[in-house]
């Protein structure tokens, strides 16, 4: 294991494993005061330096946001990078930090863990023309920060919209159900409720199929119609009824039936179970 930058803010590269750990503790800003601060600038250096076959990006973010355009740069550089990025909000993700954390391919946060999204902010003084250009300019760099949580949430602009003008703080679970999240870890238990939980179960009986049929998954896709929806549905109901409990039947002094032997294989008819 290597570090590249020994302060709050950190860059750990894991070799072994093929991933770089980012701790964004801190403000991102354009000049960096204190060892906590991250900018643009240091972030896209130290990511240009990673070994070539990295294949993953973990940054663990706990930040009250700073400077937009810093913010806006670190969210393309991570988007930007060929390996698989995965965001963690370890306890505040505010403002601009909130847009760092949409850069994830994954986007996981803690069950007490919080985004806050806003309008952006501008310091500025001058006659009402230089004040009205500024707002107009405001309206154009919101329209920036906007498009990342478009990107990948599933509410409209007009929902957005209202979120920002009010200053909303976003709970786990609420962002996890508007797409800001992918998942919500449960910090005491370590356990995950994954969005995508559906499509795995799907990829998960592809799989099966393919090591066993030896069919390429991409042609089981192509040949076979799946609704994930109807699979957890009805996968949900065959396991329940498998395994409900029921009050233990009186011994039976005639002896028990010789028991039907199970199929050697049932995976290849479970899409069809499932369907049936």
């Amino acid at each position: 294991m290597a570090s590249i930058n020994k302060r709050y803010y950190s860059l750990v590269v894991k070799e072994k494993e093929k991933e770089a750990d980012i701790y964004i503790y801190g403000d991102i800003v354009l000049w960096e005061w204190f060892d906590s601060d991250v900018s643009s600038y240091t972030l896209a250096k130290e990511i240009e330096g990673l070994p070539e076959d990295i294949e993953k990006i973990n940054v663990f973010i706990n930040s009250y946001g700073g400077e937009v355009a810093e913010g806006l740069a670190i969210y393309n550089n991570l988007r930007r990078h060929k390996a698989k990025v995965k965001t963690y909000c370890d306890g505040f993700a505010c403002s601009i930090a909130s847009v760092v954390f949409m850069a994830g391919d994954e986007r996981i946060m803690s069950n007490v863990s919080l985004l806050m999204i806003h309008n952006a902010w501008l310091l500025t003084a001058g006659d009402p023309n230089q004040l009205r250009k500024d707002a107009d300019d405001l309206e154009t760099i919101n329209a920036a920060s906007m498009q990342a949580y478009l990107n990948h949430t599933n509410i409209t602009e007009e929902e957005l919209k209202k979120m920002l003008d009010a200053e909303t703080w976003i709970s786990a679970a609420d962002a996890l159900e508007m797409g800001f999240a992918t998942s919500v870890v449960n910090a005491a238990m370590g356990k995950a409720a994954n969005q995508s939980l559906k499509k795995r179960m799907v990829e998960m009986i592809l799989e099966q199929q393919e090591a066993r049929a030896q069919t390429p998954k991409s042609d089981l896709k192509a040949s076979v119609n799946i609704d994930a929806d109807k699979v957890a549905s009805k996968l949900c109901d065959l396991l329940e009824e498998k395994y409900k409990l029921e009050p233990e039947p009186e011994p039976d002094p005639a002896p028990d039936p010789e028991p039907e032997p199970e199929p050697e294989n049932k995976l290849p008819n479970l899409l069809a179970a499932l369907f049936r």
